[in-house]
């Protein structure tokens, strides 16, 4: 089994990288986003849920997340969680059931900034793209995908998501072992990777 770790910051083209190499190898991998892994927020009130930081590493359930990354290591299956933009909370009735598969992609802004989650990994790319392409990715998604309003997106980028970035995901950089320019547009980056993952599963 391979573990591949995929970060970059919000808007960067993560989610096509993922999609593209899972359009290649198909069957054989599955993903596990950090985003299902949001600690619970159905407790706060309205304003603390506006007010909360969703791009610190403390709004992660790391402890969970890296708890299924090691028990589908084992040949376990897990019952990930499932998370609402809406409501900031998670759902009490509903999980998914994921299974072990030969890849696992464990995807997301800050899977690089914790330690245990980053040594079960195999292979951690980071997907790099230019910040006012990512500002826009940010705030269409945000709308049409989450239910927010401009005045609230720009908000939060001003607020945390790019200070964030500066201080947490563009730094975990470091850790990568490969960097992908041009977000997820870089198919020639995209195509080595995939085929490198086959190689590797051949072998």
């Amino acid at each position: 089994m391979m573990i591949i770790g995929i970060a970059g910051g919000s808007g960067s083209g993560k989610t096509t990288v993922v999609k593209a190499i899972t359009g290649q190898l198909k069957d054989k991998v599955v993903v596990i986003p950090q985003d299902a892994y949001y600690k619970d927020l159905s407790h706060c009130t309205d304003q603390e849920k506006r007010d909360h930081n969703f791009d610190h590493p403390d709004s992660i359930d790391f402890e969970l997340l890296c708890r299924h990354i090691k028990e589908l290591k084992e040949g376990r299956s897990v019952e990930q969680p499932v998370y609402s933009y809406i409501t900031c909370s998670r759902s009490k009735d509903e999980t998914v059931t994921v299974r072990p598969a030969e890849v696992i992609i464990v995807e997301g802004i800050l899977v690089f900034t914790c330690p245990e989650l980053r040594e079960q990994m195999d292979i951690k790319l980071f997907v790099d793209a230019d910040d006012d392409d990512r500002v826009m990715r940010v705030i269409s998604r945000d709308i049409a995908e989450r239910g927010k309003t401009a005045e609230w997106v720009i908000e939060r980028y001003t607020k945390t998501v790019k200070p964030m970035y500066l201080q947490f995901i563009e730094p975990s950089k470091r850790y990568a072992d490969i960097i992908i320019p041009q977000g997820g547009h870089n198919k020639v980056a995209i195509d080595v990777i995939s085929a490198t993952i086959e190689k590797v599963l051949q072998k």
